[in-house]
């Protein structure tokens, strides 16, 4: 059985900001490795290890989009001090506690979140490290913290290798390398016969610079050397383009239905990427749509599989790096059931807050949603700090993380880095999205299950390496 979220927790780890000006700054010919990362010690005291954990508040975009607004807000906070508060309490790291610092912050204010990360790394509160379990300090806020404020930062938002090239050796991933996932998606695509020489490739790209990165420095080279050529049209997709994403659309849906294209990829994030969908409903034009973890499309689609979006969503597969078990499904990840870091987060959950949200016997909303997340980011960080010993530092964290390989993690179930290796999933798999309309079972309902089991991804190809970067 697998889990299906609802749309709160699927989509969580949105890129929510556009990026001003990343694309010249995504120009080093490689990383720094961890052992030249500075021995500042700033945040870092006899006692206390200064953390800052950013909480967006989803209220601006909740009306279109289609947030859980308050209940995701508050669980957040409290995730965040519950995790915390299990480390602290069985002795800190190596003497020292986590003095978690939450910083809320709104989306579509790029001059406020600038000014939150300069504060954090040249002002106060002084921050040691940036963590964000649900990927929405994303884009140059990720740069702005690591290549700026050479400050470690560990988060799940992701993109093409050049953002940690350029935040090296402090940007860190619990997300996938998108060029992997990328090649992935390609690869797949070929084997399946989705994509070939006589296939209609279509495009949707959004005007982001990291979605134009992937698309000219990743996807179309892949695609050209396997002798395809793709049909391209771009959409804006930062939510201060709200209005004019909605208004260009149906258009983007049009040009791709009236050019024959018979499947199509997306590149963009979800607050361009619904729209879209609702222009491919709309349209009644259905074609083969590529999903993966690029800017979570597969998550995202999970998430709105059923009506009014079921005939262009129902049966769509793609790449994924995630396991979306249940607490109720015994089966080991390796064979789709649970991963066994999320098991031990919602053990340590689900006792302080047995009935969230209420009624719901298996809280099944956070199984994967961001109260793990925020749990996976805490724990790889201690175990870091703790590896480095008591003299703490930037260079001695981030040499720590650079050795830890087979951490459990949450949306992926194993995370491994290196000294050249910033992102931690090292496997994906190809999954189906799957609405359980009778006479189907494939979404099985365990008994006791609250709601009932009502959609859910069925794995179609089981774990396989993701290609190198």
């Amino acid at each position: 059985m697998v889990v299906a979220l609802g749309l709160s927790a699927c989509c969580t780890g949105l890129s929510l900001t556009p990026a001003a000006g990343a694309t010249d700054r995504l120009t080093s010919s490689g990383p720094v490795p961890p052992d030249q990362a500075s021995t500042s010690t700033r945040g870092v005291s006899a006692h206390s290890i200064n953390v800052v954990f950013p909480v967006v508040n989803l209220t601006g975009l909740a009306s279109n989009l289609g947030f859980a607004t308050d209940y995701e807000y508050k669980e957040q906070t409290k995730a965040i001090h519950l995790f915390v508060n299990q480390i602290n309490n069985s002795g800190g790291i190596n003497g020292r506690k986590i003095n978690p610092i939450i910083s809320y912050f709104t989306p579509q204010n790029t001059a406020q979140m600038r000014s939150l990360c300069k504060n954090w790394t040249e002002g106060s509160p002084a921050a040691f490290a940036v963590l964000d379990g649900v990927g929405t300090w994303s884009e140059d806020n990720e740069l702005c913290v690591t290549q700026e404020g050479h400050t470690p930062f560990i988060g799940q938002w992701t993109s093409v290798t050049n953002w940690t090239t350029e935040g090296s050796p402090y940007l860190w991933w619990t997300g996938p390398d998108d060029s992997s996932i990328l090649q992935a998606v390609v690869n797949w695509g070929l084997a399946t016969g989705l994509i070939g020489p006589s296939k209609k490739l279509g495009i949707v790209a959004g005007d982001r610079a990291s979605d134009k990165l992937a698309l000219n420095q990743y996807l179309l080279p892949d695609l050209r050397r396997a002798g395809i050529k793709a049909t391209v049209v771009s959409i804006p997709a930062a939510p201060s383009e709200e209005a004019t994403t909605s208004a260009d659309a149906p258009l983007v849906v049009q040009k791709l239905k009236s050019a024959g294209v018979t499947a199509v990829l997306p590149l963009l994030p979800f607050n361009a990427f619904y729209p879209v969908l609702q222009g491919f409903t709309q349209q009644q034009y259905y074609p083969h749509l590529l999903l993966s973890d690029y800017e979570n499309s597969i998550l995202s689609a999970l998430g709105l599989v059923k009506a009014p979006y079921e005939k262009v969503l129902n049966g769509q597969e793609g790449v994924t790096t995630e396991t979306l078990g249940g607490i109720d499904d015994t089966r080991p990840y390796t064979q789709g059931g649970y991963d066994p870091g999320v098991r031990s987060c919602w053990t340590v959950w689900h006792k302080a807050y047995p009935q969230i949200p209420p009624g719901n016997l298996n809280s099944y909303i956070e199984e994967q949603g961001p109260v793990q997340g925020w749990c996976q980011e805490i724990r790889l960080f201690a175990q870091a700090a703790k590896a480095a010993g008591k003299d703490l530092n930037r260079r001695t964290l981030v040499e720590a993380l650079s050795k830890i390989t087979h951490f459990p993690g949450g949306y992926a179930p194993v995370l491994s880095y290196g000294p050249h290796r910033f992102a931690g999933p090292e496997n994906y798999r190809i999954v189906e999205l799957h609405v359980n309309t009778p006479p189907s079972s494939l979404c099985e309902t365990p008994k006791g299950h609250i709601p009932p089991q009502t959609e859910c991804w069925v794995v179609k190809q089981q774990w396989a390496k993701l290609p190198p970067p």
